[in-house]
Order: structure tokens, then sequence, then C-alpha cells
């Protein structure tokens, strides 16, 4: 099993959800963000989900895109993945995947990725922008190295598209709540809810909802039917507003919810 379904499943025999945390590597600066994924880890996260800063973020809204830009605009290099990656596996027993835009991971090479990625303890990729169909020197290389792939499904996926997302993924499928871009919103989507329950019928053995989640109760109210939450902005801007003291904070706040 992988170790992020491991992770997921541990949350389950402790009967709460699993809390997904995102960072995006080097904001404030790499060695800052290095600090705030263990923040993370130390504060309650089950998994932890860094992002290589890029420059053409189509799904990362305003915060996370204005922390991103400034982590390049700081020389933020590819290679700083996995230096973030290694560091903070050889710190604290939190699976750690990489949300990576297809691109990066192209141009770097896809088995040389992999090889690095593994090699410096990461637990796998999240790929936004490249569907299945799309992926198969991603698959084949993951399933040589062992790393989990995680698809995106959204409410507008076709069954077809849910099947091949759910054959495909491992440690989890991504349940987008809602259309657009990352970012706080007052209410979730309730789609979110009917994509889980068609996500259940296609197979999916876990399924975690991310975008839009941003306090305890929406945390709480998207665990009664997700096996986990994924938390990005409100993250994101406790570390922007306060550093890690008050990432620490918010954190706590929102694992909170895990257990109702």
């Amino acid at each position: 099993m992988s170790r992020v379904a491991a992770a997921i499943d541990r949350a389950h025999g402790e009967g709460r959800g699993a809390f997904v945390g995102y960072l995006p590597i080097g904001f404030p600066d790499l060695r800052t963000s290095i600090e705030a994924a263990v923040t993370l880890a130390e504060n309650g996260a089950d998994v932890l989900e860094l992002g290589p800063p890029y420059s053409d973020p189509v799904m990362d809204g305003p915060v996370i895109q204005e922390a991103t830009q400034l982590a390049l605009a700081r020389g933020f290099r590819l290679r700083d993945t996995f230096t973030a990656v290694r560091e903070i596996t050889s710190r604290v027993d939190v699976p750690v995947l990489v949300m990576s835009y297809w691109n990066p991971v192209f141009q770097y090479g896809v088995d040389r990725y992999a090889d690095d990625l593994l090699a410096a303890g990461g637990a796998g990729l999240i790929t936004p922008d490249i569907t299945p169909e799309a992926a198969g020197d991603w698959i084949a290389a993951s399933r040589r190295t062992g790393l989990d792939r995680v698809f995106l499904a959204a409410p507008t996926s076709s069954d077809e598209r849910l099947d091949l997302v759910v054959e495909n993924s491992t440690g989890f499928v991504y349940t987008v709540s809602t259309m657009g871009i990352t970012g706080e919103r007052a209410e979730l989507d309730a789609a979110a809810r009917t994509l889980v329950e068609r996500l259940r019928a296609h197979g999916a053995e876990r399924a975690c909802v991310g975008i839009g989640i941003s306090n305890a109760e929406q945390v709480t109210g998207v665990l009664e039917y997700a096996d986990g939450v994924i938390v990005g902005t409100a993250l994101v801007r406790a570390l922007r507003d306060g550093g890690t003291e008050q990432l620490a904070a918010v954190t706590r706040e929102l694992v909170s919810g895990r257990a109702g």
C-alpha cells in the first residue's frame, strides 16, 4: 500500500478524516518554506502537499499566485524541490506529495524527476493539468518507482473520465470541490458531495476534497462524506501574515474539525 493511502487509513483508524496541507516551496524563501512544512506536520497534518512555483499557475488563486511569484522572483529553481523534500522527510514522518504542473516535469525528464523525487523521500505527484490518457510516461515511471500518482476529478467530469481517474490514481483521488481557481469561499459547492458519491460508484477507495476549504467547520462538513480534506490558501495566508507561529495556530484550528 502507498504511504499516502496508509496515512489516510491510519487517520480513519483513529476515528477521524485525514488532513492534507498545501504550501508552496520557496515562500517566502526556501529555508522558511521547509520550516513551514515541518510546522504543518508537527501540528497535525497527515499528508503534506508541496507546490513548486510555476510561471503560469492556471489553477491557483490570488494568495497562492502571489506567494509563488515571490518565490520565483527570489530565485526558486526546480532542483530546490528535491532539496526541500529531502530535508522535510528527514525531519518528519509524514508523506510528502509534490503538486506540480506538468511542463516542469516534462522538461526535467519524467524518469529523472521520478527517480530524484523518490531519492529525496517523496511519496508521489499530484498532477492538476494532465489527464490519465496523456500521462503514459508518468504512469510507467510511478509504477517503476512506487510513487503515488494523484489525478484530479471535477464536478464536470464524465463517467468515462472518472473511470480513468479512479483506475490510474493511487493514494487518493483529488476531488475538486467546485469549478474555478483555488481560494477560500464562504460556502462550498454542494457538487463536491455528489462527486464523491460518483467516485465511490466508480470504485474509488479514497477521495480527498480540496479547493475553497478555509475553516474547521468546513473541514468537519467535508469529512462527513470524504476521506480527507485538502487546505491551501488559508495556510499560505497564515504563513504570509504571521510566519510559522501563525501557521501552527491556524493548522491546529483547522485540524480540530477532523473529528467533527
